[in-house]
C-alpha cells in the first residue's frame, strides 16, 4: 500500500547528467529543467576553509572567468563523469529540489541517470552514489547511446541494427541497437569541450592571445565548421594579447576554425569507423540503408554530418532537437520501466 502511495505523490525523474549541461526530465510533464553543469563556490577562510554554494547552472556559468578570488565557478562533470564528487552531488541537489520540492507528501523521487558506455564501474558507482546522496530513493542506469537512439525515435526493439553518434560535451559515445541490446558500444572522451579546447589552443599559437571558455564556445558555435568548402564565415574576437598583456581584438575565419579542429574531428571519425568495422554484416546493411543519426550538442556543429557522409559513404541524419535527445530518450523509458526493464544497466 506504501509503495502505490509514494508512487502515487513522489515525481520520477530522467536526469542527463552531462559534462556542460544537466537537463531533467520529469514523468508526465517532460524537460523542466535545462542549465549548466557549473557551480559557484564561496571560500570562507582560505582556500581549506569552509566551502559554501554560491550558485549553481546559468547564474554560476555567467560567473565562470569573472569571480573575485573567494568565488570559485567549477565544473564538476569532466569527460562525462564526475571529477568532484562532493560538488556534484550538491549541484545535483540543487537541481532535484528546483523540481521536485521536499515535503511529507512528496516522498524521495525514483531517479533514472544516464553513464558514458564507456565509464568503468567506479565511474557509475559515484554516479549512482551522489544521486543517492542528492535524495533519489532508486536510482537506475542507462548508457548515453541507449538513451539516445530512443530520444531521437530509432527503433531500438526490432530486429534490425540502428546506429547513433552522441556527442557531448565530454565524450562522443557510439553506438549499434538491435532488439533493446547493443551489439556494439564504444566511447571516446572527445566532446564539445575538446573542440573548445583545440580553438583556444590554436588561437593562442597562430595570434598569441588569450581567449576564456565562453568566447571559444561563441566562436564554435558562430563560425565553426566542420567540412571545407562551406561558406567561410569570419567573427571578431577580443582576447588579452600574451606579449602586451593588454586586450585586443582580432577576426578569425571559419577556414581556420575546421583547422583547429582537425585532431578530435578525426577522433570522432576513427570512433565511427572502429564501430562499424566492428559491426554484423547484417545489422551493417540495415544502417547503410538507414543511415546512422547524430545526437548531442556536438551534432549541432555545421556540417559535421556532411563530414562523416563523405568519411563513411553512409546516410548522416542529425536528430531533431539533438541536445535534448538523451534526456528524452530516458524519460520514455522511465515512462516504460516495466516494458523496457532490459536496458537499463548494472554497476
Amino acid at each position: 500500500m506504501f509503495g502505490a502511495f509514494r508512487r502515487y505523490f513522489s515525481t520520477d525523474l530522467a536526469i542527463d547528467l552531462g559534462t556542460a549541461n544537466t537537463l531533467i526530465f520529469v514523468r508526465d510533464k517532460g524537460i523542466v529543467l535545462d542549465e549548466p553543469s557549473v557551480v559557484a563556490i564561496r571560500h570562507e577562510g582560505g582556500p581549506q576553509g569552509k566551502k559554501t554554494i554560491q550558485a549553481v547552472g546559468h547564474e554560476a556559468k555567467a560567473m565562470l572567468g569573472k569571480v573575485p578570488g573567494n568565488i570559485e565557478a567549477i565544473r564538476p562533470m569532466k569527460d562525462g563523469v564526475i571529477a568532484d564528487f562532493t560538488i556534484t552531488e550538491q549541484m545535483l541537489k540543487q537541481f532535484i529540489k528546483m523540481v521536485h520540492p521536499r515535503s511529507v507528501l512528496r516522498p524521495s523521487p525514483r531517479i533514472i541517470i544516464c553513464v558514458p558506455c564507456g565509464s568503468t564501474q567506479v565511474e557509475r558507482r559515484a554516479i549512482r552514489e551522489s544521486a543517492l546522496g542528492a535524495g533519489a530513493s532508486e536510482v537506475y542506469l542507462i548508457e548515453e547511446p541507449m538513451a539516445a537512439a530512443i530520444g531521437a525515435g530509432l527503433p531500438v526493439s526490432e530486429a534490425s541494427g540502428s546506429m547513433v553518434v552522441d556527442i557531448g560535451g565530454g565524450t562522443t559515445e557510439v553506438g549499434v541497437i538491435s532488439l533493446g541490446g547493443m551489439v556494439y558500444k564504444g566511447s571516446v572522451r572527445v566532446g564539445g569541450d575538446k573542440f573548445d579546447e583545440a580553438i583556444i589552443s590554436y588561437i593562442r599559437r597562430n595570434y598569441g592571445m588569450l581567449i576564456g571558455e565562453p568566447t571559444a564556445e561563441s566562436i564554435k558555435k558562430n563560425i565553426g565548421s566542420a567540412f571545407p568548402g562551406s561558406e567561410v564565415k569570419e567573427m571578431e574576437v577580443k582576447g588579452r594579447n600574451l606579449s602586451e598583456g593588454v586586450p585586443r581584438s582580432f577576426t578569425i575565419s571559419s577556414n581556420e576554425i575546421l583547422e583547429a579542429l582537425t585532431d578530435p574531428l578525426n577522433n570522432i571519425v576513427s570512433a565511427v569507423k572502429n564501430a562499424l568495422e566492428q559491426t554484423p554484416p547484417e545489422l551493417g546493411a540495415d544502417i547503410a540503408e538507414r543511415g546512422m543519426m547524430l545526437t548531442g550538442g556536438g551534432a549541432l556543429l555545421r556540417d559535421l554530418d556532411r563530414l562523416l557522409a563523405e568519411e563513411t559513404g553512409l546516410p548522416v541524419l542529425v536528430a531533431e532537437d539533438p541536445l535534448t535527445c538523451v534526456v528524452r530518450g530516458c524519460g520514455i523509458a522511465l515512462e516504460s520501466m516495466e516494458r523496457l526493464g532490459s536496458i537499463f544497466t548494472s554497476e
